[in-house]
């Protein structure tokens, strides 16, 4: 089936058969940690944040593997599932440690206001007492009405192994939000001010992305066994406080070059690059465009490879239109 029976713009209703996904394309998505190829001195600094139990920030340009790193290290240090705080200009750190649904609560709360009547047949005082209690523990439950984020269940005590965190792209957020980070970062720990305050002094609190799995929070505060292990990126689009980079272990990422980009493209597609030909060429002229400053990502480069090996794919004067399409520059729009 040739490219042309996808979309043809003149609107007629047809059964089409559509191309499978590249890898990094699939869903659910599904990490390949071996596609992955660490330049020099990466592991060394990710071996130092590990052993000093410090954060590490990876500055580089969009597209070399900021993100993919710590799915690496969780994957071979058996870490578990990595958790994600992305970063935007909105985020606050009250956020990222918990989360509580006031208004939820207060919609529970005047839907539970009927006072306590008793059992229909009354018993025995202990019994009435256990159930004007078990009703009071109804209404004033504050525990389905709050979640821990992504760093506050980063925070939570663990056995032998940290949790693994991802905080992307820092560089995208409020310029107060770095200096509102050292407390925790140092002392690893803080505190629910509902639950500071709450009558019960133990509440199931739900962990970040889960459902069922619940951490009992003792008197409002949570405080680390392990400190996670906490790979910050950053695009390099500003600069940090230095009290904020002294707590770092730092790393910027290498400008690809042709064997770098050659080798990522193997990992990726399965396959061993020829040195020669139009992927070699596509390959040595896309290093040559990061070398002279373009803002280009490794991923705009497989999508270029995977169009030009496909049996399936057009050709001629089409394609080199589609390739300019999938090779522009990221700057500037």
């Amino acid at each position: 089936m040739s490219w042309n029976t996808y979309y043809v713009g003149n609107g007629e209703p047809r059964d089409v058969t559509l191309a499978g996904p590249p890898p990094w394309r699939t869903f659910p998505r599904v990490a390949d940690q071996r596609a992955f190829q660490p330049p020099e001195g990466l592991t060394d600094a990710v071996n130092a944040a590990l052993y000093l139990h410090r954060p590490l920030l990876i500055t580089g340009s969009a597209g070399t593997g900021k993100s993919t790193v710590i799915e690496q290290v969780a994957a071979e240090l058996r870490l578990g599932r990595v958790l994600r705080w992305h970063i935007t200009s909105r985020s606050t750190l009250p956020d990222a440690l918990y989360q509580y649904d006031a208004l939820g609560h207060i919609h529970s709360l005047r839907l539970h206001q009927t006072p306590y009547q008793g059992p229909p047949r009354t018993g025995r005082n202990r019994v009435r007492r256990h159930d004007r209690a078990e009703h009071a523990h109804q209404v004033d439950n504050i525990g389905p009405f709050l979640q821990l984020g992504p760093l506050g269940t980063a925070l939570l005590p663990s056995e032998d192994r940290p949790r693994a965190l991802l905080i992307d792209e820092i560089d995208k957020s409020d310029i107060d939000l770095p200096s509102d980070l050292l407390d925790v970062l140092e002392r690893g720990e803080f505190e629910i001010p509902e639950l500071v305050r709450h009558r019960l002094p133990r509440v199931a609190v739900r962990e970040w992305n889960e459902r069922r799995r619940t951490y009992i929070v003792k008197d409002g505060h949570v405080q680390c066994t392990r400190f996670p292990f906490i790979v910050m990126t950053s695009n390099g689009e500003r600069d940090f406080p230095a009290p904020f980079l002294r707590r770092c272990i730092r790393y910027s990422m290498p400008t690809p070059t042709a064997d770098t980009l050659r080798a990522a493209v193997g990992a990726h597609l399965k396959c061993d690059p020829p040195r020669t030909g139009p992927v070699s060429d596509l390959i040595e002229g896309f290093a040559a465009r990061i070398a002279a400053g373009d803002a280009l990502a490794v991923d705009q480069l497989l999508n270029a490879v995977r169009l030009i090996t496909d049996n399936q794919a057009p050709t001629g004067a089409k394609r080199e239109r589609i390739l300019e399409l999938l090779l522009r520059e990221l700057a500037g729009g």
